[in-house]
């Protein structure tokens, strides 16, 4: 049986995820992986 995997994406990856998110010129291949980095990203603390 796997072990249950605790990985984050950094929030200086997350940051930038959101860029080409927001980018209207990104390709549909970023935005797939722009958005899977965003998925994995931590919740921000409030």
């Amino acid at each position: 049986m796997a072990k249950g995997r605790s990985e984050h994406t950094s929030s200086k990856v997350a940051s930038k995820a959101g860029k080409v998110l927001s980018d209207p010129h990104s390709t549909k291949r970023e935005r797939s992986v722009a958005a899977s980095a965003l998925t994995q990203a931590r919740d921000k603390k409030k």
